[in-house]
């Protein structure tokens, strides 16, 4: 059974630990005028090529697209020839072959004059330009993540607000294929225990099939200081998808082991939201992040789900 520990508790642990940092680095994309590119993908593979999904935007907007963007002479450049999308924070996986793209879709709220609504939206194909929609999550729900599993059924790890999840919490289900998804499924979906106090929130950003048939979850834990300020930190844990146990949340960076960068607005100044994880053969890994709303970077640390966290027996 895990233990619940707030940002702070985390905070002290994570300061106390001897954390080597093996690269760090800005992430340079070009050929986007005066607009941010953030909140990326870790790079993936499309038609033999290496790509990184980014959000774009102008600075004082949330109004975005994805884009995609192919390595050039040591810059990220937008890829030629390939499709864009109207959506934020972009992810991805493969499940049964097929790459599985997401990202939140904001639209004006139903209820409440001059404001924006989201929800997480589901794109399958056999590559980037054969994309087409495929689900569309729950209203107001973002970070709704996918993960095919040992058995091949897939793993639904979800984020409900309000009066299930409060600011925010991490539920997980299981379906047989994508095409058994439903809003009700998914809001239906059991809480994790003990992972966020009521004042403060997570979700998950990428999850991980580990060799022993657990998950291994990357996602963010944030909450408000005095001011109104936002503090997002890249944690990870591992969940067992038969029992939905999960080992405790652990930090694995904080915006101080970056390089310095802008920032969108005051409040989002010490703000890392976890793009994705790159896992290495040397047990080392390679986070992508977006940092203050307003740029994107790497770091290589010590892979957290090669001996960072203790592993278990298969299940």
């Amino acid at each position: 059974m895990s233990t619940l520990k707030t940002i702070e508790q985390l905070l002290n642990e994570y300061n106390a630990k001897d954390i080597k940092f093996y690269v760090k680095e800005k992430i340079v994309f070009e050929n986007v005028g005066e607009k941010d590119v953030y909140n990326i993908s870790a790079p993936f593979m499309d038609e033999n090529e290496l790509v990184i999904a980014g959000r774009v935007e102008f600075r004082d907007s949330e109004h975005s697209e994805i884009h995609f963007f192919v390595k050039r002479n040591g810059k990220w450049i937008q890829r030629e020839n390939t499709k864009k999308f109207t959506l934020q924070d972009p992810f991805f996986t493969f499940i049964n072959g097929e790459l599985i793209l997401g990202g939140v879709e904001i639209f004006p709220h139903p209820t409440i004059e001059n404001s924006l609504g989201w929800r997480t939206v589901f794109y399958k194909g056999k590559d980037i330009n054969s994309l087409e929609e495929c689900f569309k999550g729950p209203d107001g729900m973002k970070d709704l993540r996918l993960v095919e599993l040992k058995d091949k059924k897939i793993g639904v790890l979800t984020r409900p607000q309000g009066s299930k999840g409060g600011r925010g919490k991490i539920g997980f289900t299981i379906v047989n294929k994508i095409e058994d998804l439903t809003v009700d499924v998914i809001e239906d979906a059991p809480l994790l225990e003990n992972q966020f106090t009521d004042l403060e929130w997570g979700g998950a950003n990428e999850a991980h099939l580990l060799k022993d048939g657990r998950i291994g979850v990357l996602g963010h834990i944030a909450c408000f200081d005095d001011n109104g300020g936002r503090h997002y930190y890249p944690m990870v844990f591992i969940l067992n998808p038969v029992t939905n146990e999960t080992t405790d949340i652990q930090l694995i960076a904080t915006r101080k082991d970056f390089l310095e960068g802008p920032s969108k607005r005051p409040d989002l100044v010490d703000v890392v939201f976890s793009g994705g994880l790159v896992r290495h053969n040397d047990k080392t890994a390679t986070l992508y992040a977006g940092i203050s709303d307003a740029d994107a970077q790497l770091i290589t640390i010590v892979d957290p789900f090669n001996g960072y966290i203790d592993t278990k027996p298969s299940i």
